[in-house]
């Protein structure tokens, strides 16, 4: 009975190169079960669509030893920009703290909240959710995630409050924004809606998603704060990675820190106008950000070469993430070599019309929420599913928007589940959180948060939710 518990007790996760290893052998396994299948496609504007009613089983591929050995690299290769835009931000933001800049923003925060540091929660959520609603940027997780988590140990909270805070509010602005090109502009285009109509419903329903993140969080720290193992994390001298080089520049600040603070401030400003007026992406922000990490540090005081030597070890802090990002997609890549995916999209898309026209947008959240683990792109779901499920619904009762809305929850709110999705393994990397702390900690606000949707849509079906 004392061995059994006590291996119990030893049990430890795999690492999450294993976990995602061991889903591409699945993955490629399956392509020798699962008929090989596929839609006919055409493109229109740009964006490659499926035509619906067009699924037809074609000859078996299954993925060869060739595929499945080269899947990963494919996979990096696919998202090279992506990689590189990561690896930049951690180069910027480790010039950031040498310089002292980042300790600086954190007396700042932590002299303005005072006693009230419990309002520091509300407040970021808010600001990201707003800007990932409007932008569709749901990377930006990405971008903050290294200044805050060094805020949040020292007001007193754990990684996982950091980390939460940052992933839940994105989701939720990326889930139901405003004008986020990505998913929405996507999904409403296939559709044949007006570009980001509907607004007034969605904001509704960011508010009330969340309030439910915003509160689910505030909840995980009172209990943190009562009892003396409240915390999930199970490696708390990780801590030390994100204090020490502020403990290095805690000494007094110099006017050049702050002028190179102010500089930053205003280079955010600029960023966001290359996001919303420019169109940037990930090639224009790795530039911005080794560019913004170069001229910070030099204003800050910091010679060349002491700023080449912390963009190096920036990059190594946050190689892990970065490199997970392509191997996530690597999973995608061997369902498509084996021709499987359009066979699985097709078998979840027709179990939607099996049931009564109040829960047909229920039952499509759930099937979007499915099959994001097989494609977590945003825009890539949407054109692989929007045809086929507009299709379904000009069968149904049900309005087109109410389809988009569907597809928008059962995308979105994944994204911090699975472990395909390569931003969100990319962050829970960063700050060294395990998988399996993160799943016991997510798993009963993703379960509130789609009741509450299912709920959304099914008021969006009584409504009539449009125009159309």
């Amino acid at each position: 009975m004392m061995k059994n518990k006590k291996n119990k007790k030893d049990f430890q996760m795999p690492h999450i190169y294993v976990i995602l290893f061991v889903i591409i052998g699945l993955a490629s396994l399956l392509s020798y079960i699962i008929p090989s299948g596929t839609f006919d496609r055409e493109e229109v504007d740009g964006v490659t669509q499926i035509i619906p009613d067009t699924f037809h089983i074609v000859e078996s591929s299954p993925v060869t030893f060739f595929e499945f050995m080269t899947s990963i690299p494919r996979g990096i290769q696919e998202t090279v920009i992506i990689i590189f835009g990561i690896l930049a931000i951690g180069a910027m933001f480790k010039v950031l703290e040498r310089a002292g800049i980042i300790n600086l923003a954190i007396d700042g925060l932590m002299k303005a909240f005072g006693q009230k540091k419990v309002l520091i929660i509300p407040v970021i959520a808010f600001s990201l959710a707003l800007v990932v609603s409007l932008t569709g940027m749901i990377e930006a997780s990405l971008i903050f995630l290294p200044a805050f988590i060094p805020l949040f140990l020292k007001l007193g909270y754990d990684r996982l409050t950091a980390t939460a805070t940052i992933l839940i509010s994105t989701v939720v602005g990326f889930t139901v924004g405003l004008t986020p090109a990505a998913n929405l502009g996507t999904a409403q285009t296939i559709a044949e809606l007006p570009l980001f109509s509907g607004m007034g419903y969605r904001a509704l329903i960011l508010v009330v998603m969340l309030l439910i993140g915003i509160l689910f969080v505030i909840f995980y720290t009172k209990r943190m704060n009562k009892y003396p193992n409240g915390s999930l994390i199970s490696n708390p001298d990780e801590n030390e990675s994100f204090l020490k080089d502020e403990a290095l520049m805690s000494s007094k600040t110099n006017k050049r820190v702050l002028i190179a603070g102010i500089f930053f401030l205003l280079s955010l400003g600029f960023m966001f106008y290359g996001i919303f007026a420019q169109g940037w992406y990930f090639i224009e922000l790795a530039g911005f950000y080794l560019l913004t990490g170069v001229i910070s540090g030099l204003i800050a005081g910091l010679k060349p070469s002491k700023i080449a030597e912390s963009m190096n070890d920036g990059m190594n802090q946050i190689l892990l993430g970065a490199l997970i990002v392509g191997v996530a997609r690597a999973i995608s890549i061997v369902l498509a070599d084996g021709q499987i995916l359009d066979t699985m999209i097709n078998s979840l898309s027709s179990v939607v019309t099996l049931l009564p026209d109040t829960l047909v947008p229920v039952a499509m959240m759930v099937v979007q929420g499915l099959i994001n683990f097989l494609i977590p792109s945003g825009s890539g779901q949407a054109a692989a599913t929007m045809p086929i499920m507009i299709g379904l619904v000009d069968l149904t009762n049900m309005t087109r928007q109410t389809a988009v809305l569907a597809f928008l929850m059962g995308d979105g709110f994944s994204n911090i589940f699975y472990p395909t999705s390569g931003y969100f393994m990319a962050a829970l990397a960063i700050a060294k959180i395990k998988y399996n702390e993160w799943i016991k900690f997510i798993w009963p606000l993703l379960i509130i948060w789609y009741v509450v949707g299912a709920i959304f849509l099914v008021i969006a079906q009584l409504i009539e939710y449009g125009p159309f």
